[in-house]
């Protein structure tokens, strides 16, 4: 776990987080431009050093009053924006850079191993010269992960890549997020990027913490915008149970029920991430029958807050996922919408995102 209390001022600027990191899986610090983000991965890296800081990494007090741990010491993965390799090294001496300033062993094994799970290890003999940005990138990352961190921080790691770069590269993120047994810090402002690879999400504004929790309930958090956007969505954890091969269908279940997928066979067991947009999802009274819609499911409303002047929008309980829904004014009036109402959604469109 990752103890992160900052007070930083930077002129008129001031970054004031109090956060806890989970010791495993992505943590995604989303935000617009200019509101902290890249000030609180440097500090966190030891890259920058400001009063005001508390920062402990387990048991071990990395800044605080009179401490402060360096950089090399903290054993921090770090993958900036543009790749920064050494354009005088092949791709395999770039990977095994780090891993030899570590002083690890097992060198050749390890660099092998890590541009495998980034799908370079068809380049290893390349120039940096000879690569395209995506797969520049991709060894920017192999270098960091091969060194064997215990923190890894990526600084809007697809940012300068067009958007086919970012397709071929975010496969490989989604693998290695789910094996690395460490945290991951994540910055972005791309709701894409982190719908698909975060499972905590901290909102930063101006400096401050809006809010903070699993990506599933701070997206649908009434309280803050993002649930209000028109691309407002919910995050939904499902596995694979079945694929009908008569209709190219794939059935996948989640707490509140079940979706049906068209397209290619998933795996069977296979943990799958849905997106679901609030402008997708229906209410009804009744279970309809006589409809075009496959997924359809019960739920709870818990909240009801105004977004725009015609428009409400829904949060509901489907076994304990939350859900989001879209509808006019007149509409939440007519079906008596309230919390504690029990409806029926209707779930249009969804998208398999990993």
């Amino acid at each position: 776990m990752i103890e992160a209390s900052f007070n930083i001022a930077k002129g008129d600027f001031v970054l004031e987080t109090d956060v806890r990191i989970p010791s495993k899986g992505v943590t995604a610090l989303f935000g617009p431009s200019g509101s902290g983000k890249t000030t609180f991965l440097r500090t966190v890296a030891g890259l920058e050093r400001h009063d005001g800081c508390f920062l402990k990494f387990w048991d071990e007090e990395w800044q605080d009053d009179g401490v402060f741990v360096p950089p090399h010491k903290r054993r921090i993965g770090y993958v900036f924006q543009e790749p920064s390799l050494f354009p005088h090294l092949t791709v395999e001496k770039n990977i095994a850079y780090g891993i030899k300033r570590r002083g690890l062993r097992l060198v050749d094994q390890t660099v092998r191993k890590s541009a495998k799970s980034l799908g370079i290890d068809h380049l290893l003999d390349r120039s940096p010269s000879e690569l395209s940005g995506g797969e520049m990138q991709r060894v920017a990352i192999a270098r960091a992960v091969g060194a064997n961190p215990r923190v890894l921080l990526m600084d809007e790691p697809l940012s300068s890549l067009d958007e086919g770069r970012k397709r071929e590269i975010l496969p490989y993120l989604d693998n290695l997020h789910r094996d690395l047994e460490i945290p991951v810090i994540y910055v972005s402002h791309s709701t894409d990027e982190v719908a698909r690879l975060a499972d905590r999400l901290i909102v930063l504004a101006e400096g401050r913490v809006e809010c903070e929790g699993p990506i599933s309930e701070v997206l649908t958090d009434l309280a803050h915008p993002l649930a209000h956007r028109e691309d407002a969505e919910a995050i939904i954890e499902t596995a694979v149970e079945s694929y009908d091969e008569d209709y190219g269908l794939n059935l996948l279940k989640f707490s509140g029920g079940e979706f049906i997928v068209p397209g290619a066979p998933i795996e069977v067991g296979r943990r799958v991430r849905l997106r679901l947009a609030a402008r997708d999802v229906s209410l009804t009274l009744e279970k309809q029958k006589d409809t075009s819609i496959l997924n359809i499911f019960s739920a709870v409303v818990t909240e009801i807050a105004p977004s725009g002047t015609s428009q409400v929008t829904v949060r509901l309980d489907a076994g304990g996922t939350p859900v989001l829904s879209r509808v006019t004014n007149r509409s939440a009036e007519v079906l008596g919408l309230k919390p504690g109402k029990e409806v029926y959604a209707q779930a249009k469109s969804v998208a398999v995102i990993r």
